[in-house]
This record gives C-alpha cells, structure tokens and sequence, in this order.
C-alpha cells in the first residue's frame, strides 16, 4: 500500500475548485493518476503562507479542510477520509484511496492549544512545526532563530499532539527546534517531506545526524520529490542565477497576485522552460532513489517512506505526477531491496509510525 504523506494539491481544490474525479493535463494528482500510481492514501495538506498570521490563518486553514471534505464527499465511490492505519487498510480492501490531512505550519493554530484539539477533531493527522517563518514559538530553518528552537509553549503543543495523536512533523523546522521536539515527544516524529542533507546541502534537508536521532526513535523520514532538495548541482545553479527565481516570482504576483494554486503551477512549468533551454540542470527522478538509498544505508529501511511535495514544488524529470510512482519500487527492487523493505519504504513504515503515535495517545490517557 503506496502512502505519500504530503501533497498541495489543496491548493488547487480551495482556489480552483479541482475536480479531482477527471484527469487533468497539468498538475501532479487526481484519482485516474493517484490509481495509476497504485497510491492507497495520500495526505494533503493545509498550507498556509506564513506571513498570514492570527485569525485570518485559522479562517483560511479551516476554509480549506471543508474544501477537501466537500472533494471527498463528492468522489465517494473512490475517496474516504481517514484517521488512523486501520482506516487506510479498511479502505485499501474497499477500493478506496484514503485521504488524510496535515497542518504545514504551526503558525494556523494562533497560539492556542485548544486550535490543535479543533484541528484533530477535524482530521488533521500532523502539525509541520513551523513554515518559512518562526512562529511565536517555534524556529524555522529558513530564518533567523527566535527561540533557540522551542519555547515552553512549544514544548506544551508537543506534548498536547502527543495526547491527540497528532503526528509531530519536524519538516521546515530549524535543527535545534528538531531535537527539542525529538527530546519532548513521546512519540516517534516523522519529517513529512524531508530528503538527505549529506546529497543536497539544504536546511531543509536532514543531516545525517538528524537522520540517525529520528531513526533511534523510531520516526520516518519521507524523501521530498523537490529538484533543490535532492540535486546539489541543480541547487548551485539557482544560487548562481537568482535572477530566475527573482523574475519568475515578480511574474507571478503580477499574473495572479495571492492565487497560490496558479503560482505554484506555473512556476514550475517556467521553471522547466529554464531546464529545457540550458539554464538550469535537468534533474532525473532516479535522484529520489539515491536519498532513499542514503537513508536506508544509513538508519534502515524500517524508518524512511516518501513524501512527494506533487503540486508544490519542481518535480524531477520523469516523476512529474504521481502515476509515475511505481518506478520507485522498480528502482529499489533493482537496487537489490527485499519486496519486504519495498513495501515499508512505499507505505509500511507510515502505518506503523501512525500506530505508534496512537499507542503513545492511549498510554496518555486517550482513546482509540
């Protein structure tokens, strides 16, 4: 059962109101492609930009879980919300892809404790610690720290998704808030969409030390399907010509001002002219394969999955949506892996990750 934990596909639904029934020629994920791809549940998630803080994040996050609700409900034969692994394997038997949700930025629940218990009651199934930004309790990778990693708030809103069972997603998180969450949780984390530092010098990236903490754990690292989070030399290119990304952002807020979904599409389609006229590297999808390989290597096949980024972020040539996943398991097999480590890394080791997490909500007192 192929499990990718996290997609902006929401994006596309809450501003354009995609249909995910149809196949479409643009963008990374709908139901023909998600069942080419043999892809038994996929999380996506309710992103947010950063600089958008207080109520109106709540109001847009919110705005955006009935967005998905409503797609669901309307594909029913084919979709099923779910919370937990056993619903994704009842829905794997049904011939129903499971579709979960995960909260990408702690800034969407405005410093209140009781937003996590509303978002859980709701679906959500992680919290991405922090976005680009620092929160008002939490430090990014991407930014200056605030904090020194978590606050004691943040360190509460750990604990509080350990009670829920919430997952604790340590993607986008600065190294320090990484091994604070690491140090406070009683649950194993997960880094949503995450890929190997030592391959691709980006913060976003893990460390191999990193890497080595959340498998100890028992967490899960879900290799990002990124260009700049898997390719150095594709990374050292845009550094050398940041008049690309200068250009291309200027051109979208122009086109389709706060219109995230066209943003982060066309983006990409301008950022594949570049690659396809010499300015860029191309990018090949067996890169995925390597970090995977790194991962493996390094802290077992019992601890890395995948988690894609499809409809956020430049997906590498040859893994442009998701009916192209199954080269993975043909890459990995290749590779000399087991069918039995294969099915882990494709899904396996979320279930039992988010089994875990439950365990640890029930010996704090909650229910199943």
């Amino acid at each position: 059962m192929l499990v990718d934990t996290h997609v902006d596909t929401t994006q596309r639904i809450y501003y354009d109101q995609l249909d995910l029934a149809r196949r479409h020629d643009d963008g990374s994920v709908d139901i023909p492609r998600l069942r080419e791809g043999g892809v038994a549940a996929v999380f996506f998630a309710i992103w947010v930009p950063a600089n958008v803080t207080g109520s109106p994040a709540v109001e847009r996050a919110l705005a955006q879980i009935a967005a998905i609700e409503l797609q669901v409900s309307l594909c029913g034969n084919d979709l099923v919300l779910a919370r937990t692994a056993r619903d994704i394997r009842r829905a794997h038997r049904d011939g129903q892809i499971a579709i979960l949700m995960g909260l990408e930025g702690g800034h969407m629940i405005d410093d209140d404790l009781a937003m996590l218990r509303n978002y859980d009651s709701l679906g959500v199934r992680y919290v991405t610690l922090t976005h680009i930004r620092n929160t008002n309790w939490a430090d990014s990778c991407a930014e200056a720290p605030r904090h020194n990693g978590l606050t004691d708030f943040g360190k509460d809103a750990v604990r509080e998704m350990n009670r829920l069972g919430l997952m604790v997603d340590v993607s986008h998180a600065s190294d320090k808030t990484f091994y604070d969450a690491l140090a406070v949780s009683e649950a194993p984390l997960i880094a949503s969409h995450s890929s190997c530092r030592a391959l691709c010098d980006a913060q976003r990236n893990l460390s191999d030390e990193m890497l080595r903490a959340l498998g100890a754990k028992g967490g899960v690292v879900q290799i990002n399907f990124h260009a700049a989070f898997l390719s150095q030399e594709y990374r050292d290119a845009m550094k050398a010509r940041p008049g690309i990304q200068m250009d291309i952002e200027r051109e979208m807020k122009r086109r389709f001002g706060g219109n995230e979904s066209r943003i982060l599409l066309e983006s990409d389609r301008l950022i594949r002219a570049h690659v396809a006229a010499g300015n860029l590297p191309r990018v090949d999808w067996e890169e995925i394969v390597a970090h995977i390989d790194h991962a493996v290597r390094l802290i077992g096949a019992d601890h890395v999955g995948i988690g894609s980024d499809f409809d956020g972020a430049n997906m590498p040539h040859g893994m442009e949506d998701a009916s192209r996943l199954p080269k993975i398991a043909g890459a990995l097999a290749g590779r000399g892996y087991s069918d039995a480590d294969i099915r882990k890394i494709l899904g396996g080791n979320t279930l039992r990750l988010m089994q875990d997490v439950e365990t640890v909500k029930i010996n704090l007192g909650g229910t199943e």
